[in-house]
């Protein structure tokens, strides 16, 4: 252990030595020996559409980079491009900064489309500080792919601090804190600003002057008020419709004519400030000195801030959080960084562009101080000391958990291949995101127009937050090849033969008990109402009877597969006691897989994570909810027999870092 701790301090040392040469030589000062980093060269911070996207939609409007400073206007060397490959022409584009000259914003020309199915590639070159005068150290280049159809889904508002309560206000919010709203997908940064976020109190109180700002890689919007609030005073705080994503959809308020357009409003009385202390670092993942990690994993750490408050995500940057291999190059590691803003707002994750190599060591540092990560306290409280740890990458194989590639049926909630069937009672079920119905168009037994949308629907369609795709809209080609990566993605999850043959996952470790899940407060067991991430087989079936919690450790990219060789089942319930899929410590509805060799139950009033891929029919029962897709009839063997999506009152979301309330 002793050579572990000399090996480790050795790094932190050299690292401090090597930072505060490179300062030294441009005429600044060595950020953990102490100072200010105005002499370190920007870096990129996050992007959107994300590195290695898929599915993104065809009428993305504007690409979106976040500096980690205010840089300068790019003309001359500075550069901001989109390209494709040939016979694909790459599109022109407009660059403008926002208002904190932090977010380059790259806008095709109206009404254009980018092609389908194709690898488009972003590339910023020598964007400079505004402060230092340096510029980038190298071009940043990252990768996406379209999908087929366009994005109709008007993006929501999936967590606020203060918390939103109905009818509110929400009790107890220290004076001191700053007011945020993540959302559940990119927005565009330029409809983020002091007119469509606002915080407002009435008369004696005085509304407070503050700061809007938007961090691309947390798609979460900050108010930082110019003062600490009124103690005692109910605010108001108000995103408006005005804010819009990639696309250009509005956004879905929450008020109940919903898709429609609307504004996002609640409330919140505030209390006494809560007393400063310094930010810690509760927990790293990889922890220091770990061996054999994922190639393709994230680097996380979780913080630990006073009562009420969670971390800046703006102060999340990759010079705050940042990633080298060990001396004596230092080398740094490209990568974008994001705070988990629509979960605890305290799990910061730094991405790699590219995978680790395996054997080598890296390093990882996370800056204290005025210039360092920060919590939204106004004034904030920083980190008291730097933290430095170091980890080993690899084996590849053996260990690792791949993330499961959907391909096409991407931004899809829902798909069926036999139908929808939609109760009448009220409240009427709420689809948010695309859907796609291939062979069988039909919702409660009534084909669906070539419109895009359900139709009439016997009387009971869906509301729907996004589009219906069919062999016949909006071509005859377009559901077939999303089908087709649909059962691409079941075939890579599905327990060996059980439909299939052709399934390609090996089994994991085995359900002991095939009746998961206990009482809410029951003490954790692994394997039964507790699970790390990893494979998780029933050759048979898996019945959900109350909670169970799905824990990440910290892994923002951890993956859990779930394998039912037949059936899965989650119980009924009420109201007031459900069944319910938990998600912590970085745990991600995206992540969660739910394989299913037969048919999907989700029982009365359940509150269900993950995506379901089953074979044949998935069943939602009265007033049960999913954050993460329902695709029935996911595997092609099924289409002559069944695949029918049946709901009653129901929620199902695309998942993504969170879903709407």
């Amino acid at each position: 252990m002793s050579k572990i701790t000399t090996y480790s301090n050795a790094i932190t040392l050299a690292t401090a030595i090597l930072v505060g040469t490179l300062l030294a030589a441009c005429g600044g000062q060595d950020p953990i020996l102490g100072g200010d980093i105005a002499r370190i060269a920007p870096t990129v911070t996050a992007v959107a559409p994300l590195n290695k996207a898929v599915g993104v939609a065809i009428n993305l409007n504007i690409v979106t980079a976040e500096l980690s400073e205010p840089v300068a206007a790019f003309t001359g060397a500075a550069s901001f491009t989109l390209t494709c490959a040939s016979p694909c022409v790459s599109p022109n584009g407009t660059v403008t900064l926002d208002a904190t000259h932090r977010i380059a914003t790259f806008t095709l020309p109206v009404a254009t489309n980018l092609e389908k199915d194709t690898v488009y590639t972003a590339t910023i070159t020598g964007a400079t500080s505004l402060a230092s005068g340096l510029s980038l150290a190298k071009s940043f280049i990252w990768h996406f792919t379209t999908g087929l159809v366009a994005d109709a889904t008007r993006p929501s508002v999936t967590l606020t601090v203060p918390g939103t309560t109905t009818p509110g206000p929400t009790q107890g919010v220290p004076s001191n804190a700053a007011i945020t709203a993540a959302f559940t997908e990119d927005m565009a940064p330029l409809t983020i600003a002091a007119g469509s976020f606002t915080v407002t109190c009435s008369g004696p109180c005085v509304s407070p002057k503050g700061t809007v700002s938007y961090a691309v890689g947390s798609k979460t919007a900050v108010f930082t008020p110019d003062t600490v609030l009124a103690v005692g005073e109910t605010y108001t705080a108000t995103i408006t419709s005005a804010a819009t994503d990639l696309a250009g959809n509005k956004l879905a308020g929450n008020q109940a004519a919903l898709p429609a357009a609307s504004d996002y409003v609640w409330t919140f009385k505030t209390v006494a400030a809560t007393a400063g202390k310094p930010v810690s670092v509760l927990s790293t993942n990889p922890s220091d000195t770990e061996i054999a990690v994922c190639p393709d994993s994230t680097v996380n750490a979780t913080f630990s801030v006073p009562s009420g408050l969670k971390m800046d995500p703006l102060s999340i940057t990759t010079t705050t959080f940042s990633m080298t291999g060990v001396g004596p190059a230092f080398t740094p590691v490209a990568g974008t960084v994001s705070l988990d803003s629509a979960n605890t707002g305290r799990l910061a994750t730094f991405t790699p562009l590219n995978p680790l190599v395996n054997g080598s060591k890296y390093l990882v540092t996370i800056l204290s101080g005025k210039n360092g990560v920060k919590d939204l306290a106004i004034p904030a409280n920083s980190l008291a000391k730097d933290k430095t740890w170091s980890f080993t990458a690899g084996p590849a194989t053996g260990i690792c958990t791949a993330q499961i590639a959907m391909g096409l049926a991407t931004p899809f909630a829902d798909a069926a291949t036999h139908g929808v069937t939609n109760t009448i009672t009220a409240p009427i079920t709420t689809i948010n995101s695309n859907v796609v119905l291939d062979p069988n168009f039909t919702c409660n037994a009534v084909s669906v127009p070539n419109n895009g949308t359900f139709g009439l629907c016997g009387g009971a369609p869906p509301v729907l937050n996004g589009q219906v795709i069919t062999n016949t809209f909006p071509n005859t080609t377009d559901s077939a090849a999303i089908e087709a990566d649909l059962n691409h993605a079941f075939l890579s999850t599905c327990f060996p033969g059980r439909p299939a043959a052709a399934c390609s996952l090996n089994t994991g470790t085995t359900l002991a008990n095939l009746s998961l899940g206990a009482p809410t407060g029951s003490a954790r067991v692994l394997g039964q109402n507790y699970f790390t991430p990893g494979v998780y087989t029933s050759a048979s079936t898996i019945d959900i009877a109350n909670d169970i919690t799905l824990d990440a450790q910290g892994d923002g990219n951890a993956v859990f597969v779930f394998q039912a060789g037949s059936a899965l089942t989650v119980a009924d319930g009420s109201i007031a006691t459900h069944a319910r899929v938990l998600l912590i410590n970085g745990a991600k509805a995206s992540n969660v897989w739910w394989s299913v060799g037969s048919s999907a139950t989700i029982g009365v009033q359940a509150q269900f994570n993950g995506n379901v891929l089953s074979a044949f029919d998935i069943t939602m029962k009265t007033g049960a909810s999913s954050c993460g897709r329902m695709m029935a009839g996911a595997w092609t063997g099924s289409i002559s027999v069944s695949g029918a999506l049946i709901f009653d009152s129901n929620v199902v979301s695309i998942p993504g870092n969170g879903c709407p309330p």
